[in-house]
Protein backbone atom coordinates (compact mmCIF):
# COMPACT_ATOMS: atom_id res chain seq x y z
CA UNK A 1 0.00 0.00 0.00
CA UNK A 2 2.15 2.93 -1.28
CA UNK A 3 2.02 5.83 1.19
CA UNK A 4 2.72 9.48 0.44
CA UNK A 5 3.36 12.13 3.07
CA UNK A 6 2.15 15.67 2.40
CA UNK A 7 4.00 18.11 4.66
CA UNK A 8 2.17 21.44 4.73
CA UNK A 9 4.55 24.38 5.14
CA UNK A 10 3.14 27.24 3.09
CA UNK A 11 1.87 29.55 5.85
CA UNK A 12 2.95 33.16 6.31
CA UNK A 13 3.68 32.92 10.08
CA UNK A 14 1.72 36.12 10.76
CA UNK A 15 1.39 35.44 14.49
CA UNK A 16 5.13 34.82 14.83
CA UNK A 17 6.41 38.06 13.31
CA UNK A 18 9.10 36.02 11.50
CA UNK A 19 9.25 32.82 9.45
CA UNK A 20 8.70 30.10 12.05
CA UNK A 21 9.40 27.30 9.57
CA UNK A 22 12.94 28.50 8.90
CA UNK A 23 13.61 29.49 12.53
CA UNK A 24 16.52 27.72 14.19
CA UNK A 25 15.53 24.86 16.49
CA UNK A 26 18.38 22.85 18.01
CA UNK A 27 20.69 23.69 15.12
CA UNK A 28 18.34 23.18 12.17
CA UNK A 29 15.20 24.82 10.72
CA UNK A 30 11.85 23.89 12.28
CA UNK A 31 10.64 22.46 8.98
CA UNK A 32 13.68 20.21 8.66
CA UNK A 33 12.81 18.40 11.89
CA UNK A 34 9.39 17.51 10.48
CA UNK A 35 10.74 16.40 7.11
CA UNK A 36 13.47 14.26 8.65
CA UNK A 37 10.97 12.34 10.78
CA UNK A 38 9.08 11.28 7.65
CA UNK A 39 12.32 10.52 5.83
CA UNK A 40 13.14 8.05 8.59
CA UNK A 41 9.76 6.31 8.59
CA UNK A 42 10.03 3.02 6.65
CA UNK A 43 6.30 3.10 5.79
CA UNK A 44 6.63 6.33 3.75
CA UNK A 45 7.25 5.86 0.02
CA UNK A 46 6.94 9.44 -1.26
CA UNK A 47 7.13 12.90 0.28
CA UNK A 48 5.57 16.13 -0.99
CA UNK A 49 6.46 19.37 0.76
CA UNK A 50 3.96 22.15 0.14
CA UNK A 51 6.11 25.23 0.60
CA UNK A 52 7.94 28.09 -1.06
CA UNK A 53 11.10 27.73 -3.12
CA UNK A 54 13.02 29.69 -0.48
CA UNK A 55 12.09 27.33 2.35
CA UNK A 56 12.65 24.29 0.18
CA UNK A 57 16.15 25.55 -0.67
CA UNK A 58 17.09 25.18 3.00
CA UNK A 59 16.15 21.51 2.82
CA UNK A 60 18.22 20.99 -0.33
CA UNK A 61 21.39 21.56 1.68
CA UNK A 62 20.62 18.25 3.40
CA UNK A 63 21.53 15.35 1.09
CA UNK A 64 19.03 12.52 1.00
CA UNK A 65 18.50 9.58 -1.38
CA UNK A 66 14.83 9.27 -2.32
CA UNK A 67 12.80 11.90 -4.11
CA UNK A 68 11.23 14.73 -2.12
CA UNK A 69 8.96 16.90 -4.27
CA UNK A 70 7.91 20.50 -3.73
CA UNK A 71 4.68 22.18 -4.79
CA UNK A 72 3.43 25.69 -4.19
CA UNK A 73 0.79 26.21 -1.51
CA UNK A 74 -2.44 28.15 -1.53
CA UNK A 75 -3.85 31.10 0.38
CA UNK A 76 -4.67 28.95 3.42
CA UNK A 77 -3.99 25.49 4.83
CA UNK A 78 -7.00 23.94 3.12
CA UNK A 79 -5.86 25.14 -0.31
CA UNK A 80 -2.32 24.00 0.39
CA UNK A 81 -3.51 20.49 1.23
CA UNK A 82 -5.53 20.46 -1.99
CA UNK A 83 -2.35 21.35 -3.90
CA UNK A 84 -0.59 18.44 -2.26
CA UNK A 85 -3.44 16.05 -3.11
CA UNK A 86 -3.30 17.11 -6.77
CA UNK A 87 0.42 16.26 -6.81
CA UNK A 88 0.05 12.75 -5.35
CA UNK A 89 1.81 9.98 -7.31
CA UNK A 90 -0.66 7.78 -9.17
CA UNK A 91 0.21 4.69 -7.13
CA UNK A 92 -0.60 6.36 -3.79
CA UNK A 93 -3.22 4.47 -1.79
CA UNK A 94 -2.62 6.08 1.62
CA UNK A 95 -1.84 9.71 2.49
CA UNK A 96 -0.29 11.10 5.68
CA UNK A 97 -0.76 14.86 6.07
CA UNK A 98 1.43 16.69 8.56
CA UNK A 99 1.86 20.31 9.64
CA UNK A 100 5.46 21.33 8.99
CA UNK A 101 5.31 23.48 12.13
CA UNK A 102 5.02 20.37 14.34
CA UNK A 103 8.73 19.48 14.63
CA UNK A 104 8.32 17.17 17.66
CA UNK A 105 6.68 14.39 15.67
CA UNK A 106 8.19 10.94 16.30
CA UNK A 107 8.65 8.16 13.76
CA UNK A 108 6.84 5.69 16.02
CA UNK A 109 3.75 7.92 16.10
CA UNK A 110 3.79 8.30 12.32
CA UNK A 111 3.97 4.53 12.05
CA UNK A 112 1.07 3.96 14.45
CA UNK A 113 -1.15 6.38 12.50
CA UNK A 114 -0.37 4.76 9.16
CA UNK A 115 -1.01 1.26 10.49
CA UNK A 116 -4.35 2.38 11.98
CA UNK A 117 -5.37 4.15 8.77
CA UNK A 118 -4.76 0.97 6.80
CA UNK A 119 -7.12 -0.83 9.16
CA UNK A 120 -9.83 1.80 9.67
CA UNK A 121 -9.55 4.00 6.59
CA UNK A 122 -8.44 7.03 8.57
CA UNK A 123 -6.44 7.81 11.71
CA UNK A 124 -5.17 10.94 13.40
CA UNK A 125 -2.63 11.64 16.08
CA UNK A 126 -4.24 13.49 18.99
CA UNK A 127 -3.75 14.47 22.61
CA UNK A 128 -6.42 13.97 25.26
CA UNK A 129 -7.74 17.13 26.92
CA UNK A 130 -6.69 17.09 30.58
CA UNK A 131 -7.04 20.76 31.54
CA UNK A 132 -10.13 22.35 33.06
CA UNK A 133 -12.24 23.97 30.34
CA UNK A 134 -14.48 27.03 30.80
CA UNK A 135 -16.91 28.79 28.50
CA UNK A 136 -16.70 32.59 28.63
CA UNK A 137 -19.18 35.32 27.73
CA UNK A 138 -18.61 38.16 25.26
CA UNK A 139 -16.95 40.25 27.98
CA UNK A 140 -14.41 37.58 28.88
CA UNK A 141 -15.91 36.33 32.14
CA UNK A 142 -16.36 32.64 32.92
CA UNK A 143 -19.91 31.35 32.77
CA UNK A 144 -19.78 27.57 33.05
CA UNK A 145 -17.55 24.52 32.79
CA UNK A 146 -17.18 22.42 29.65
CA UNK A 147 -17.13 18.67 30.17
CA UNK A 148 -13.72 17.47 28.98
CA UNK A 149 -14.62 13.79 28.82
CA UNK A 150 -14.03 12.44 25.29
CA UNK A 151 -12.40 15.71 24.15
CA UNK A 152 -9.13 15.57 22.21
CA UNK A 153 -6.68 18.12 20.78
CA UNK A 154 -6.18 17.24 17.11
CA UNK A 155 -2.56 16.89 15.98
CA UNK A 156 -0.86 15.57 12.87
CA UNK A 157 -0.17 13.42 10.98
CA UNK A 158 -3.69 12.70 9.87
CA UNK A 159 -3.67 9.62 7.63
CA UNK A 160 -6.34 8.42 5.21
CA UNK A 161 -6.95 6.16 2.28
CA UNK A 162 -6.34 8.30 -0.78
CA UNK A 163 -9.76 7.67 -2.32
CA UNK A 164 -11.51 8.84 0.87
CA UNK A 165 -9.34 11.94 1.14
CA UNK A 166 -9.97 12.93 -2.48
CA UNK A 167 -13.72 12.41 -2.06
CA UNK A 168 -13.79 14.44 1.14
CA UNK A 169 -11.92 17.39 -0.34
CA UNK A 170 -14.08 17.32 -3.47
CA UNK A 171 -17.15 17.48 -1.23
CA UNK A 172 -15.71 20.36 0.81
CA UNK A 173 -14.95 22.27 -2.37
CA UNK A 174 -18.38 21.64 -3.90
CA UNK A 175 -20.11 22.81 -0.70
CA UNK A 176 -17.73 25.78 -0.33
CA UNK A 177 -16.86 24.68 3.18
CA UNK A 178 -13.84 25.78 5.20
CA UNK A 179 -12.05 23.09 7.20
CA UNK A 180 -8.98 23.42 9.40
CA UNK A 181 -7.94 19.78 9.22
CA UNK A 182 -8.55 16.57 7.30
CA UNK A 183 -10.59 14.97 10.08
CA UNK A 184 -13.18 17.71 9.53
CA UNK A 185 -13.13 17.11 5.78
CA UNK A 186 -13.78 13.37 6.28
CA UNK A 187 -16.59 14.16 8.72
CA UNK A 188 -18.29 16.13 5.93
CA UNK A 189 -18.82 12.85 4.03
CA UNK A 190 -19.81 10.91 7.13
CA UNK A 191 -16.49 9.15 7.73
CA UNK A 192 -15.16 8.92 11.29
CA UNK A 193 -11.44 8.93 12.05
CA UNK A 194 -9.66 6.64 14.50
CA UNK A 195 -7.83 8.57 17.25
CA UNK A 196 -4.25 7.55 18.08
CA UNK A 197 -2.93 9.03 21.32
CA UNK A 198 0.41 10.85 20.97
CA UNK A 199 3.27 9.20 22.80
CA UNK A 200 4.48 12.71 23.64
CA UNK A 201 3.07 16.23 23.11
CA UNK A 202 3.32 17.22 19.45
CA UNK A 203 2.58 20.93 19.69
CA UNK A 204 2.44 23.28 16.74
CA UNK A 205 4.93 26.15 16.75
CA UNK A 206 2.67 29.19 16.55
CA UNK A 207 4.01 31.98 18.79
CA UNK A 208 7.60 33.23 19.33
CA UNK A 209 7.68 31.78 22.86
CA UNK A 210 7.02 28.28 21.48
CA UNK A 211 10.54 27.94 20.04
CA UNK A 212 12.48 27.85 23.36
CA UNK A 213 9.81 25.64 24.94
CA UNK A 214 9.99 23.10 22.12
CA UNK A 215 13.79 23.22 22.15
CA UNK A 216 13.92 22.43 25.87
CA UNK A 217 11.41 19.60 25.53
CA UNK A 218 13.29 18.07 22.60
CA UNK A 219 16.58 18.27 24.48
CA UNK A 220 15.14 16.57 27.55
CA UNK A 221 13.43 13.84 25.54
CA UNK A 222 16.54 13.13 23.49
CA UNK A 223 18.54 12.94 26.70
CA UNK A 224 16.06 10.41 28.07
CA UNK A 225 16.20 8.35 24.87
CA UNK A 226 19.98 8.35 24.92
CA UNK A 227 20.08 7.36 28.58
CA UNK A 228 17.80 4.44 27.79
CA UNK A 229 20.12 3.42 24.97
CA UNK A 230 23.06 3.53 27.36
CA UNK A 231 21.23 1.32 29.87
CA UNK A 232 20.57 -1.17 27.08
CA UNK A 233 24.25 -1.22 26.17
CA UNK A 234 23.93 0.75 22.95
CA UNK A 235 26.41 3.48 21.88
CA UNK A 236 25.63 6.80 23.52
CA UNK A 237 27.31 10.24 23.23
CA UNK A 238 28.49 12.19 26.23
CA UNK A 239 26.17 14.81 27.69
CA UNK A 240 28.26 17.73 26.45
CA UNK A 241 27.96 16.41 22.87
CA UNK A 242 24.24 15.73 23.13
CA UNK A 243 22.73 18.44 20.88
CA UNK A 244 25.14 17.83 17.98
CA UNK A 245 25.10 14.07 18.41
CA UNK A 246 21.31 13.97 18.49
CA UNK A 247 21.29 15.83 15.19
CA UNK A 248 23.79 13.40 13.73
CA UNK A 249 21.92 10.30 14.84
CA UNK A 250 18.86 11.53 12.95
CA UNK A 251 20.62 11.65 9.59
CA UNK A 252 18.85 9.58 6.95
CA UNK A 253 19.78 7.71 3.78
CA UNK A 254 20.34 9.94 0.78
CA UNK A 255 17.26 11.56 -0.73
CA UNK A 256 16.85 13.71 -3.82
CA UNK A 257 14.91 16.99 -3.71
CA UNK A 258 12.93 18.20 -6.72
CA UNK A 259 10.22 20.75 -7.42
CA UNK A 260 7.10 19.75 -9.36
Amino acid sequence: MPTTAIIVAAGTSQRMGFDKLTADLCGKPVLQHSVEAFLQCPLIDHIIVVTTEERFALLESVIFGREVHRVDGGSNRQNSVEAGILALPQDTTLVAIHDGARPMIRVEDITKCIVAAKQYGGATLAREVTETLKRADNEGFTRNAVERKDLWFMETPQCFRANLLRRAYANVKDRRMTVTDEVSALESIGVATKIIASSRPNIKVTLPGDIPIVAQMMFEWNATDLLTALMLGKPCPTACDLPQQVSNTRSAPQWQFTSL
